[in-house]
């Protein structure tokens, strides 16, 4: 599988965010993807060495649409945590701190 079909996007959220501290990055991932393969996609996106791979399958939710009375159903994604070596970071996640 190519790199940019394994990564689809970073998830940037609050408990994503917390784990930055213990250097721990979080993405969705294609759902036929393993554990191999995103270690290797994510070495080769961001020239960082992997050390650990979490992966997990999250439910599909619905959300209501505002000024509707139907729901739409948001679909189920495969979720993958990955702890990287020392001193190594992924730019795309740093925030601007306050001065």
């Amino acid at each position: 599988m190519e790199v940019n079909k394994i990564i689809i996007r970073p998830i940037i959220s609050e408990n994503s965010l917390k784990e930055l501290e213990a250097n721990k990055y979080v993405f969705e991932v294609d759902k036929k993807a393993n554990k191999f393969d995103i270690a290797k996609a994510i070495k080769e996106k961001f020239d960082v060495d992997v050390l650990k791979v979490r992966t997990s399958l999250t439910k599909g939710r619905s959300r209501r649409i505002l000024g509707r009375k139907n729901r739409s159903l948001q679909g189920p994604f495969k979720k993958a945590t990955v702890l990287l070596g020392k001193n190594q970071k992924i730019d795309i996640f740093e925030t601007k701190g306050k001065k």
